[in-house]
């Protein structure tokens, strides 16, 4: 009697590898959380929320106050004109963004073009809805995609499209000649973008993000989701942004009314909070991670390990051929949570068909004695591996 779209689904391969990581007490550089604790001052605000603030039903779009915020910060850093009255709603985090965008727009038999590798969430979540996923396959080490894979994708039937970027797992910030040939498509073929920008403020170096939203023709057409998690390594509070244009938005805060509703009151009390009294946090936070990405990438390559390049998210990944591993990646992983106690992410559980198998995720966002201990762990993995 279960609906074969999430019966038949396995285990989450995130879940899977840090219930591996917990149970052999091995280091977790797999699932993408930070081992800091956060923010203080925004986590102490939450408390006092709690304790002496309202913790009843707050408004079904979110509070005023958290609305307002979203709008200001998205005009300062990426030059957006968002209408918070009409333009912004709170969600339970941007899984529930996802989900309430893809039931609240997609009718049965709508093509949806998704780029693999892509969230585990996605395909499934949009099947529901009665979508059709249109699967475009990129590749290492560039993962770009080109006019030929778009024009294969869009078809007379395509009606949306799913964009996550900057970009897990691969750490690619998308560049603009590449976001501007996406908008050329949506435009021209009249398709709506549901872009999923939860990483847009983990952005390194020269790289910029830019939302799908301010290139021309896209402003009226493109769902913006954003998250305060990722935004403040809050990872578990699941406050999320939905943002689009009002017509849009009378659909979309209809379906999120009928998932959660609403979001904990006193963690948008503090996110609003974050959000106008973050200092340079935007600014540091960034460099801190990047730091931790080249030590991690420094150590891997003093041991012999082939790692591409990361531009942003928690994540860089390593080619496994290249770095003398003759192994898939999924069994890479495994042997190297159960025999070396690192757990790590096999990129081709991203993919739906014809999958890559040969990269290999690491999550970077930890303390220096964990990303150098994960090296001498993978070290030893890769030993193993050889052996067997």
């Amino acid at each position: 009697m279960a609906n074969p779209i999430f019966s038949n689904l396995p285990t989450t391969i995130f879940e899977e590898m840090s219930g591996l990581a917990r149970s052999l007490g091995g280091i977790n550089l797999g699932q993408g959380f930070p081992d800091d604790l956060g923010p203080e001052p925004i986590r102490r605000k939450a408390a006092d929320a709690v304790l002496n603030g309202y913790n009843q039903y707050p408004p079904m779009r979110g509070l005023p106050e958290l609305r307002q915020a979203v709008a200001a910060h998205y005009a300062a850093h990426q030059g957006l004109d968002l209408d918070w009255e009409q333009e912004v709603t709170i969600t339970s985090g941007a899984t529930e963004a996802l989900t309430a965008s893809f039931l609240a727009l997609i009718q049965p038999g709508d093509e949806v073009v998704l780029f693999q590798p892509l969230y585990d969430s996605y395909a499934p979540m949009i099947r529901l809805a009665g979508g059709v996923p249109r699967l475009v396959r990129l590749s290492p080490p560039h993962w770009r995609f080109t006019r030929g894979m778009l024009e294969a994708a869009f078809s007379e039937r395509t009606r949306f499209v799913v964009l996550n970027n900057p970009t897990n797992p691969t750490g690619v910030v998308l560049p603009d000649e590449d976001l501007a040939l996406l908008a050329e498509f949506c435009v021209r073929r009249d398709a709506v973008a549901i872009c999923d920008e939860v990483w847009e403020q983990v952005v390194f170096g020269p790289a910029r993000h830019r939302p799908l939203m301010a290139y021309p023709g896209m402003r009226e057409r493109t769902v913006k989701i954003g998250s305060a998690g990722k935004m403040f390594g809050l990872t578990g509070w699941k406050v999320g942004f939905l943002c689009a244009a009002p017509e849009l938005t009378h659909s979309l805060a209809r379906a999120h009314q009928f998932l959660t509703f609403t979001t904990p009151p006193n963690l948008q009390v503090a996110v609003a909070w974050g959000l106008q009294h973050a200092g340079d946090w935007f600014a540091s936070m960034p460099r801190q991670l990047e730091a931790s990405r080249d030590r991690l990438a420094e150590g891997l390559r003093r041991e012999g390990f082939a790692v591409l390049p990361s531009q942003g998210t928690y994540f860089l990944n390593l080619d496994l051929p290249a770095s003398g591993v003759t192994e898939a990646d999924r069994a890479f992983c495994l042997r190297a949570v159960q025999e070396a106690g690192v757990a790590a992410i096999p990129v081709s559980a991203f993919y739906e068909q014809e999958p890559v198998t040969t990269i290999v995720r690491l999550c970077f966002s930890k303390a220096d004695a964990v990303l150098d201990e994960g090296v001498a762990r993978l070290s030893k993995a890769r030993d193993l591996s050889r052996k067997a």
